[in-house]
């Protein structure tokens, strides 16, 4: 032909050239591992940074669950600042990101598993789940991710508690509380941390996921910035921590019962003895005004760091795709 284009044969079809396609492009299953993978990724990033911001006021927190006012527990962090100087702030953070990163990241990608599995189920798929599946989402995801990694909570309590020469390291405490308290000791206070595990990730995640909502249905917008992403979470975290405040106190002083001189048998006997010697308010939500600081914060940076790895990790694979 007068142009240099050459006809394709007869014998040429279109199907010939689909097997050719279909091999650059990724398989159904290696996209679903892939966004698995990110989810993973991303929810252990999100507990590291949140945690890492947190961890002096977390300490803080747990050593005034154990005592019997403010200004004790203060001054237990300002003596051990002055005699361990400012990193020993973050004490036991080494334990506790070896509990927050495998947790974060289990809860992260449970929760988006358990959102597409409700999303197929009750028909809603690609679309935002309504209110009563997105708490059961929430609450799935954080009790998967309690049930896996508990032991390890009940370490970084133990930390962060106990004096420095107590315990040298993580493998440490799991020894010594294996030979003198027994393996049960490294699951008691699971029975609370379940119950308070259901409305606090079931709440977080539906007030974050249904302000996400209510912001693109307003605004017109299909993202909300990373301030308002810090904004929703911090919402998400208050409300959240204040519905099961009272379950972690009876968790921190179950876990905490071995070294702290005390014996608690069950959910209802523990609170029962708070609320004989320290008050209902006084006892059950010793702390929650440091928790409307600290948890805030923590959740706010969780989820503002999950969702934008998430977006960050997309854009990456796409720019990939396209490149190939």
């Amino acid at each position: 032909m007068g142009n240099g284009v050459r006809a394709a044969p007869a014998d040429f079809k279109q199907q010939d050239v689909e097997p050719v396609i279909s091999a650059h492009l990724p398989s159904e299953g290696t996209q679903e591992k892939k966004k698995v993978l990110n989810s993973l990724m991303s929810g252990a990033l999100a507990g590291a940074v949140a945690k890492t911001a947190v961890a002096p006021l977390d300490r803080t927190k747990i050593m005034f669950q154990g005592k019997s006012c403010w200004l004790e527990a203060y001054r237990l962090i300002y003596r051990t600042y002055l005699n361990e100087g400012f990193w020993s702030l973050w004490r036991g953070n080494s334990a506790t990101m070896v509990r927050v990163i495998p947790y974060a990241a289990i809860q992260f990608c449970a929760h988006e598993e358990y959102k597409q599995l409700l999303g197929s189920y009750y028909g809603f798929q690609g679309k935002a789940l309504t209110p009563f599946p997105r708490f059961i989402a929430g609450s799935l995801a954080g009790t998967t991710a309690a049930m896996l990694t508990y032991p390890l909570d009940m370490v970084r309590a133990r930390m962060a508690v106990t004096p420095k020469e107590m315990y040298s390291n993580i493998v440490h405490v799991f020894i010594r509380i294996s030979r003198e308290e027994g393996l049960k000791t490294l699951y008691r206070g699971f029975t609370p941390t379940i119950l308070g595990v259901i409305p606090y990730a079931g709440l977080s995640f539906f007030t974050y996921e249904t302000l996400k909502k209510l912001h693109a249905d307003h605004s017109g917008k299909s993202q909300p910035s990373p301030p308002e992403r810090l904004l929703f979470g911090a919402c998400a975290g208050l409300i959240g921590q204040s519905a099961s405040y009272p379950l972690d106190v009876v968790r921190r002083r179950m876990q905490t019962a071995g070294v702290m001189g005390h014996t608690y048998s069950s959910i209802l006997l523990t609170m029962q003895e708070i609320i004989r010697e320290e008050g209902l308010i006084r006892g059950l939500y010793k702390g929650l005004s440091m928790n409307w600081v600290k948890g805030p914060i923590a959740v706010g940076i969780s989820f503002t760091t999950f969702d934008l790895m998430q977006i960050l990790l997309r854009k990456l694979q796409h720019s990939t795709n396209v490149q190939r």
